[in-house]
């Protein structure tokens, strides 16, 4: 095998093909990365989450509403009828923003635990996971409407990432994700749920053929973690 260099310690914007995003969205199937340089951020000088009780459609409507706003949103999530938004920044455009937006305010121990257990999906959403269901992410349009699934679901990124609990079949959520300008993948099943359809959406022909290139040049032996993407590579 061969160690291969790419990018600088310096985080810019460069001409040429970005191989290190590549390797990053593979999940380990064209390599090991073994050394990064990240651009780290200070945390924001002030803090405050706010909730809304609204049904899923007012919470895309709103959600894209305040994205065109210039608001201190850092990050957003709908569950159960509450919609919660995260500010941060500057003291006074926190301040500003909450006055503006209103809603109640979170008390800050509980927003901390909210957006933890969000993050680290142990939120009580992401607990239960019945025999029969799936665990569905789903990355739409911010502005797609609601989709019409059984089982809860939960909302963030301003609507762009949904996840869904659902013992709906796998093609029934992947038509339904594509119809919205999406697509679904499988994050996690039920002992019981179709472990057939492969967690990804199966690609196009053309797509396909671009990947198997791509695994011929970077791991001709199909060392590295075979199957995790689709079966065959």
């Amino acid at each position: 095998g061969h160690v291969l260099h790419f990018g600088g310690q310096v985080v810019k914007n460069v001409a040429g093909y970005d191989v290190s995003r590549l390797l990053a969205g593979s999940l380990g199937t064209l390599g090991l990365i073994l050394e990064v340089s990240v651009k780290v951020l200070p945390k924001p000088v002030a803090e405050a989450t706010l909730k809304f009780e609204m049904n899923d459609t007012d919470a895309v409507r709103k959600l894209n509403e305040w994205s065109g706003h210039p608001l201190p949103l850092t990050a957003s999530a709908w569950r159960d009828h509450t919609l919660a938004l995260r500010l941060g920044g500057a003291e006074a455009a926190v301040k500003a923003a909450r006055t503006s937006l209103g809603g109640e305010v979170v008390d800050a121990v509980e927003a901390e635990r909210f957006w933890h257990g969000l993050r680290e999906q142990s939120d009580p959403f992401f607990a239960v996971l019945p025999p029969k269901c799936a665990l569905w992410r789903l990355s739409l349009p911010s502005i797609a409407e609601p989709m019409h699934l059984p089982g809860p679901h939960l909302m963030e990124w301003g609507g762009a990432q949904r996840w869904w609990i659902t013992d709906a079949d796998p093609q029934t959520v992947r038509i339904s994700a594509k119809q919205a300008g999406g697509h679904a993948t499988i994050f996690r099943s039920g002992s019981a749920y179709d472990r057939n359809a492969g967690v990804f959406t199966p690609l196009p022909a053309p797509m396909m053929k671009i990947h198997r290139g791509l695994k011929a040049a970077f791991d001709p032996a199909s060392i590295f973690n075979r199957g995790r993407l689709y079966p065959d590579f």
